[in-house]
């Protein structure tokens, strides 16, 4: 079996003390490739450092998260681009909209995500979007800056069926995580009814752990704990999830040589 996490901050703090570790256990788990969404300037040298640590398993992407827009979120994006323009990405992310913890720069939010956007379509790369208590706002603005040149996935996805059936539509996957094993997730009543062809698998590493592990540090190593509650969801085996998902993440990707 081979497994893909399509989003998951390797880079961060949090794997400082046994990064190795995570990542040849990980390996041992058939997870082969770690896609890395940025998060702000100050992420890059670590992510990218990553990169060249594990060349071909963890592979980087460029973007600004909708938590870290404040006041000088225009001086990001321009490092960002400057960095887009000299070098292959993975894809545009992680970027969205976020209203879960702070409201103040809302505005801000849709204008970084709108510029960021723009990037997914002149790079024609995809843009990994965010939207914590911002799905419907999310859909809006995809819906409205859609062309053939817009794809993506929508991270962390835990909204209703109609709501993945509007991503859907767009041509857009749902990234698939931790939340799918917790009893109260509610994708059980989502996923049996979506297409298999757009769903991918993510952890979203450090965060967001599935269950047995929930409320610890989660790791890329536990892609197949999800693979096999999505597959009981879906009425698939673990082998037949991990061909599936892996297919749809190599499909959705850009892939270059680093």
């Amino acid at each position: 079996m081979s497994y893909i996490d399509t989003h998951v901050h390797i880079y961060s703090d949090k794997y400082a003390g046994d990064r190795d570790e995570v990542i040849r256990r990980t390996l041992e788990k058939g997870v082969n490739q770690l896609y890395m969404p940025n998060v702000d300037v100050d992420t890059i040298d670590a992510m990218l450092e990553c990169e060249l640590r594990y060349p071909g398993v963890c592979i980087p992407m460029m973007g600004l998260h909708p938590c870290d827009v404040k006041k000088d979120f225009e001086k990001q994006l321009y490092v960002m681009e400057d960095w887009i323009n000299k070098r292959e990405f993975a894809g545009i992310g992680e970027t969205g909209l976020d209203l879960y913890w702070d409201k103040t720069f809302f505005e801000q939010q849709k204008e970084a995500l709108r510029v960021q956007i723009q990037w997914a379509k002149e790079k024609q790369w995809p843009i990994i979007l965010h939207c914590r208590e911002s799905m419907d706002e999310t859909i809006a603005i995809i819906q409205e800056e859609k062309d053939e040149n817009l794809k993506g996935i929508f991270h962390c996805f835990s909204g209703s069926l109609a709501q993945a059936e509007e991503i859907i539509q767009l041509g857009f996957m749902l990234g698939i995580g931790g939340v799918s094993t917790y009893k109260n997730g509610g994708l059980d009543a989502v996923l049996p009814h979506v297409d298999p062809a757009f769903v991918v698998l993510e952890t979203d590493g450090p965060y967001l752990a599935p269950v047995p592990h929930r409320g610890k540090r989660n790791s890329p190593e536990y892609i197949p704990v999800i693979a096999e509650r999505v597959g009981d969801l879906l009425q698939k085996s673990r082998d037949e999830i991990a061909e599936l998902t892996s297919g749809n993440a190599k499909r959705i990707f850009h892939h270059f040589e680093p």
